[in-house]
């Protein structure tokens, strides 16, 4: 089975919204939007760099994102993230970028616990992935135009969705920062 195959786990979806194009109306430009070039010569999102969250509930799994068919890898699945603004940190980007995406976690982070980070670093351009537990129960719903569903997928389930290459390379490293507070 090819990885555009692949099936995806039975999991808890949320609100799926299909999009094959790039929405009519997006919201105002941040100052980390735009194209740079890595250290790899390939092109990436982010001016200032980029973050996602991959947010863990300790009961249902990872909240995953089901990328809109326009962006980035389109129609693969990662964490909810995207450009850091500038000046802004990493962790802070994740958490704005997913409630953004996702509604969650509260803008102020009050609910996750930072676990852990992992940065690929380009030279030129890096994207950090911040890992975090939620506190409490939080209900994901899809609040922009760069998600198709948001999913909990179990820990060991995530390998039957088609990632995202990024996450797809950096899952082995994730999984060995995560293992102690599992």
């Amino acid at each position: 089975m090819s990885s555009s195959e692949k099936e995806t786990p039975s999991a808890e979806p949320v609100s799926p919204a299909e999009s094959t194009h790039l929405p009519e109306s997006l919201p105002p430009r941040r100052s980390g939007d735009g194209w740079t070039v890595g250290s790899d010569g390939e092109k990436h999102w982010g001016l200032n760099g980029a973050a996602g969250l991959m947010l863990i509930d300790p009961e249902r799994g990872v909240l995953m994102q089901h990328r809109a068919l326009w962006s980035v890898a389109g129609g693969t699945w990662g964490f909810p993230g995207g450009a850091r603004d500038m000046g802004e940190a990493a962790i802070d980007a994740a958490i704005r970028e997913s409630f953004e995406e996702a509604g969650v976690p509260d803008p102020d982070g009050e609910d996750v616990d930072i676990l852990d980070c992992h940065v690929l670093d380009l030279g030129t351009w890096s994207y950090t992935t911040v890992i975090a537990a939620a506190r409490h129960r939080l209900d994901p719903v899809i609040s922009d135009p760069e998600s198709i569903e948001l999913r909990w997928v179990p820990l060991d389930q995530l390998r039957d969705l088609d990632l995202h290459p990024g996450v797809a390379a950096s899952l082995p490293e994730l999984e060995a920062l995560l293992a102690p507070h599992l």
